[in-house]
């Protein structure tokens, strides 16, 4: 079975002998409160369809991992120079390579190593953490800053956080996917938040997909996110697209006002009253001059979709408590369906849950 695997991964040494196979993209990392690109990390690209991944897995699988792993942190290094001005490159290194000389050489071409992350990855236990706080010691000594990427999803978790006080920790996607939805999921986000506040880290959500999973982190206060919503990697240091920042803008700003409905806002889709098929609950069904009249729910129990009639709307404006008390009082059949927030020309802005109104008022 070892040997069908090995023969399945890629070659990866033809990479040495001709550097120009590995090519680099560059993801922005944005700066959630001030709606722009805060730093960009460096992926590595191969030729073929196999990801990344498996050209690291078939390096290991070879014994040349420090090699393929320096080339690729040689060629990040080189281009720090081109950086935007304010902000900093991230580069992964896996912290069981980090010693070996390869790497290290790749370092040195670098000696003043400011504005340049270092994020170890999680994918592997560490052996000696001891030895791996002198290295990065070392790294820190030449000016860079330290990450850990992939938290909550390895081997070490907190215990590599508390050993190497790092001044970022990236929340893995297995955390990020579907926050907006999972309570569970949001409390184990601001639970690794609380934590890297202590030790005067930064958090960043990796891999934001959705309006919904934003929404979370900006109501969180998290400071820094990355994902596909936010911008894919490109081959250059691409600014900030000006529709994303006014996405980014507008969370954040709802995420301020936490005594309105309006930071509890969830994008909603929204159809016609005449479309034959309204997509899937929960959708809110409009007329002609976007004012809404019913909404598409699905039931708790059995999944099956109904239509139900508006039965209160709010303003971004007003007050959680106030909200929730209104929505309490209405009908047992109508309780707990979302409340439609409508802007001052009665157009939809999105929706709110009874749970989220009930979890507000109880924050206060």
């Amino acid at each position: 079975m070892t040997g069908m695997l090995t023969r399945r991964l890629p070659d990866c040494r033809p990479l040495l002998a001709d550097p120009d196979d590995l090519t680099l993209v560059f993801q922005p990392i944005v700066d959630l409160a001030r709606a722009r690109v805060a730093g960009y990390e460096a992926l590595s690209r191969f030729p073929g369809t196999a990801g990344p991944d498996v050209w690291f897995a078939a390096a290991t699988d070879a014994g040349i991992a420090a090699e393929l792993e320096a080339l690729a942190l040689h060629k990040a290094l080189a281009a720090v120079p081109g950086l935007p001005p304010d902000t900093f490159l991230t580069v992964n290194v896996g912290p069981h390579l980090l010693g070996t000389r390869p790497v290290q050489e790749a370092f040195a071409t670098r000696p003043d190593l400011r504005r340049v992350v270092v994020e170890l990855t999680e994918h592997a236990p560490v052996s000696d953490l001891s030895a791996l706080r002198v290295q990065v010691a070392a790294l820190r000594a030449r000016g860079a800053l330290v990450a850990l990427d992939d938290t909550g999803s390895g081997w070490s978790g907190l215990q590599q956080i508390a050993a190497l006080r790092p001044q970022l920790v990236k929340l893995d996607r297995s955390l990020v996917a579907g926050v907006d939805s999972d309570p569970v999921r949001m409390a184990l986000a601001e639970m690794v938040g609380e934590f890297a506040g202590r030790i005067d880290a930064w958090l960043l959500a990796e891999g934001i997909e959705t309006r919904g999973e934003l929404a979370a982190f900006c109501r969180l206060g998290v400071p820094l996110a990355q994902g596909w919503l936010l911008g894919r990697p490109a081959a250059g240091f691409a600014p900030l697209d000006p529709d994303v920042a006014a996405l980014v803008r507008g969370h954040t700003a709802r995420a301020r006002t936490a005594s309105t409905v309006a930071s509890l806002l969830r994008p909603v889709r929204q159809c016609e009253v005449t479309e034959a098929s309204p997509g899937v609950p929960p959708v809110v069904l409009v007329g002609p001059h976007g004012e809404p009249l019913a909404l598409r729910l699905a039931d708790p129990r059995t999944g099956l979709a109904h239509t139900a009639p508006v039965s209160l709307r709010a303003h971004p404006t007003d007050d959680v408590a106030a909200t929730l008390h209104r929505a309490l009082t209405r009908s047992p059949a109508q309780r707990f369906d979302p409340v439609v927030c409508t802007d001052a020309a009665g157009a939809v802005l999105g929706l709110l849950r009874v749970e989220d109104l009930a979890s507000a008022a109880a924050a206060r």
